[in-house]
């Protein structure tokens, strides 16, 4: 389990590090303008805190051999899928939130599916590496698939569709990298395609209305679609420099909801332009270039989906956060990785760049 030796030390990716250390010091920027209203040292305070445990998360899981999570791949779904159950059952956030998503001990609360997800991509990764030989068979297809689907079915059930989706992304990616045919590929488009019809008739009200705002978010401009309306101004106003920081109108005259977590892109983009959106998805760019040439150095199959799996959850996060910001896709709740206030969230993410980063370091067999 705890195999270290100083030698990894010197495989360990610092500019992986540094990229990371960039963007969250630069969310704490932005969250402290978008805060300035409601006590932004509270809030500054808060995120430099989860930042901090963040990187204790790194250093703890770098301690520790990666393949020590593949033999315990099945005790980690049992215990997700019951994280997941626990919050069907007891989960709370539905009176503020519209979900029961949270779980909340004492006086702590956090939601369980930020970590799922990394059991999950675990779980998978080590699955598909034990059966990738066979992966073109349709029983083992299944068999990958209904692993999948059992906590992405609980997930939906909270309901938590944007969540969801994250699995169905990882878990494309790892399949894909895997070597799954593309013949398989679209055969699934396809039949996603011609379940559309039946996946609406199962939503919820609220889902629906998401979607039919998303086409058209005039239509109900002051209520469901106001989220998106606000942020398109709020971008759109910030040019090519920006307004500057603590300047940006929509952001400081309250015009922006939720502008610290699921917004913070349209007050960037508000406050510093075009140019400090751009400097922000260049940073996101390098190190996601730098995960996939991480997973295509691992020294095993396990390795390279893990990397692999993380590396499609941090992507889709990213696109889909700010896809939803400009109108491109609905509003899913999804926050942006590091910028984004939130600890738990945070938490998660760091503890897949630390997995990623455990990868690296130990690329090549090292003889104790």
């Amino acid at each position: 389990m705890f195999k270290f030796d100083n030698r990894l030390i010197r495989k360990l990716d610092f500019g992986l590090i540094a990229v990371l250390l960039i963007i969250c010091v630069f969310g704490v920027i932005v969250i402290g303008s978008a805060t300035q209203s409601l006590e932004s040292t509270r809030y500054i305070r808060t995120q430099i805190i989860s930042i901090v445990m963040g990187f204790i998360a790194i250093i703890i899981l770098l301690l520790i051999d990666y393949n020590f999570f593949a033999k315990l791949y099945i005790p980690i779904y049992i215990f997700c899928n019951a994280l997941l159950m626990a919050v069907l059952l007891f989960g709370a956030g539905k009176d503020t939130w519209g979900a029961n998503r949270w779980i909340r001990i004492g006086g702590v609360q956090f939601q369980p599916s930020d970590f799922v997800k990394i059991g999950i991509i675990i779980c998978l990764a080590k699955l598909v590496s034990d059966k990738k030989d066979s992966i073109h068979e349709l029983s083992t297809l299944i068999k990958i698939v209904g692993f999948a689907a059992v906590p992405m079915v609980l997930i939906l059930a909270q309901p938590d569709l944007g969540t969801t989706l994250t699995f169905a992304a990882f878990t494309f990616g790892i399949l894909f990298v895997a070597g799954l045919r593309y013949k398989h590929i679209l055969v699934t488009a396809l039949v996603g395609i011609l379940s559309m019809p039946f996946a609406w008739m199962g939503l919820k009200d609220y889902q629906k209305t998401r979607i039919l705002v998303f086409l058209n978010p005039e239509m109900d401009p002051m209520g469901k679609g106001y989220h998106v309306i606000q942020s398109k101004l709020t971008i759109g106003s910030g040019r090519l420099f920006g307004r500057g920081l603590f300047k940006g109108v929509q952001t400081q005259l309250g015009f922006l909801p939720e502008k610290h977590t699921d917004f913070i892109f349209s007050v960037l983009s508000e406050e510093l332009g075009l140019l400090g959106a751009l400097f922000l998805l260049i940073m996101y760019s390098i190190l996601l270039f730098k995960c996939v040439n991480i997973a295509r150095r691992a020294k095993d199959d396990f390795g390279t989906y893990l990397v692999t799996g993380a590396t499609f959850m941090l992507a889709f996060h990213i696109i889909a956060n700010i896809a939803m910001t400009i109108g491109l896709m609905p509003v899913t709740g999804k926050p942006l990785p590091f910028v984004s206030y939130g600890g738990t969230f945070m938490l998660s993410n760091m503890i897949c760049i630390g997995l990623i980063l455990n990868v690296s370091m130990r690329r090549d067999k090292i003889n104790f």
